[in-house]
């Protein structure tokens, strides 16, 4: 995503800061999954997730995705 400077002179917006808040919309609104949105916004999962929490906006975590947490740890001898 490209953001012409003369579009945000002016309004303090960094490209930074509108990519971050594009993917936080993206991840809210279901459109992007959560490393997907991570990608966008050009950040870690973690770090996502953190500016996610700093907005309110809760993380969708269900039975498949605890799933493939339980299978990781089990490979890495955790479980």
């Amino acid at each position: 995503m490209e953001l012409p400077d003369a579009a945000l002179e002016g309004t303090g917006i960094t490209p930074e800061w509108a990519k971050l808040e594009v993917a936080v919309a993206l991840y809210r609104d279901r459109l992007a999954d959560m490393g997907r949105a991570a990608k966008i916004a050009g950040l870690s999962r973690l770090r996502f997730q953190h500016e996610l929490g700093k907005r309110g906006v809760t993380i969708d975590f269900g039975v498949e995705d605890l799933r493939k947490d339980i299978e990781t740890l089990r490979s890495l001898g955790l479980l």
